[in-house]
Parts: structure tokens; C-alpha cells; sequence
């Protein structure tokens, strides 16, 4: 049976990411990214992935970041990934695929009517997984708004998609029966308020999501 993996992204506290884990979680993310209401400091992600188990991927949000900067804080922080939710170019990415070796790379794209193929292919041989998310006129991530899923298939990623925006306990399942994707970026649709999880919205994420694998098995 095919697993959709997991990220909750938003973590900005040891018994949120605590419970993330236990609950069955395959990454967290946290966001570097200093006007988010959601961000964290480099010594908190250091704290916190210091404690994570094997297995459990620590997914570095970045908009726009120096490249030096970014490398100094995946190092720091002992980054597995970084998603990038700014208007970073191929070149960055290509170059901090070689700077950040062995570190993988995210590319995040909030979809438009507009958005076509052509938006991600100057991007496949420098990533490992692109991450769709709904637009916002100013929000580069955790809005909670979603966008049309069946349009994914028109892209033709020709890399690991990654489904984000508007995710919730209530729609994980359609979700995953539409888009099919290889993983799960969830956030404010399991949170109390913004940084704080909620146990119970998560666990009952999970649960939908493995049903929906079952049944598309």
C-alpha cells in the first residue's frame, strides 16, 4: 500500500514536536522566515531537532534567504531539508544543492490560474520534491486556503509533489483521493492558534489520511 508521508510545519515547541512524532509524523517543519507568526529562532530548531529521533526528517522554511546564511543554519541546526516559499531562482537552487550537500531541497509554488508545466521544469534537476500551496496575495505559506487539487496532474512535476494549503482533518481524505501526492504539509488546520498544535486535529488527520491510502490502494 502507498503511505502519503506526513509533515507537520509550524513547530515552534519541543511538546509540539514531541507529540508530532509520536503520533506517527514523518517531518517537521520550522520556518526561518522572520514575518511569519509561526517562526522560530535558529537556537529553538537547534534545541528541538537535537531531540528528534532517526527517521523523523527536520524540513528548514526559508523566503528569499541568503545562501551563506541558509547553509550556516542548516548546518547549525542540523537541517535533513529545506523548502524554499520565495521567488528563489534554478541557479540559487542549484547552487545551494552543491553548498548544502548532503541537505535536499523543496521548491514551493503557490498555484495561479496561470501556473503551467513550464513553471517547474527549469527546476527537476535541482530539486528533490515540489510543494504546491494555494496563492496569497501576501501569505507565502500557512494561509488555509486551498486550491483546486485535480490541476496537479496537468503539471507534469516529473518530481515528488508535496500538497499544502487548507489541509484539515475534514478534507484530508479528498485531498489525497485527488491529488495523489507523494506527501502532506500541514499547518494551521491542526493548530489551536498559530505555533500550537492541537493533539486531537492531528491524530484525527492521520487517521483520514491513512484511510484514503487504503482505499486508493
Amino acid at each position: 500500500m502507498t503511505r502519503t508521508r506526513i509533515k507537520v510545519c509550524g513547530i515552534t515547541n519541543p511538546d509540539d514536536a514531541a507529540m508530532a512524532v509520536a503520533a506517527g509524523v514523518d517531518a517537521l517543519g520550522f520556518i526561518f522566515a522572520a514575518s511569519s507568526p509561526r517562526a522560530v529562532k535558529t537556537s529553538q530548531a537547534k534545541n528541538i531537532i537535537a531531540q528528534l529521533p532517526p527517521m523523523v526528517d527536520a524540513v528548514g522554511v526559508f523566503v528569499n534567504q541568503d545562501p551563506v546564511e541558509l547553509v550556516e543554519i542548516i548546518e547549525y541546526c542540523g537541517l535533513t531539508l529545506v523548502q524554499l516559499h520565495g521567488d528563489e531562482s534554478p541557479d540559487y537552487c542549484r547552487k545551494l544543492a552543491y553548498d548544502a550537500t548532503p541537505c535536499r531541497i523543496i521548491k514551493a509554488f503557490r498555484v495561479q490560474p496561470e501556473s503551467s508545466e513550464s513553471d517547474f521544469a527549469p527546476y527537476r534537476e535541482t530539486v528533490s520534491a515540489f510543494l504546491l500551496d494555494a496563492w496569497h496575495p501576501v501569505m507565502r505559506g500557512g494561509s488555509g486556503e486551498r486550491f483546486d487539487w485535480q490541476r496537479i496532474a496537468s503539471f507534469k512535476l516529473g518530481r515528488p509533489c508535496v500538497l499544502a494549503g487548507g489541509l484539515r482533518p475534514d478534507n484530508i481524505a479528498l485531498a489525497i483521493s485527488q491529488a495523489k501526492p507523494f506527501a502532506v504539509d500541514v499547518n494551521s488546520g491542526v493548530e489551536d492558534e498559530p505555533g500550537r498544535k492541537n493533539q486531537s486535529k492531528l491524530e484525527t488527520l492521520i487517521k483520514q489520511a491513512r484511510l484514503a491510502d487504503a482505499e486508493t490502494a
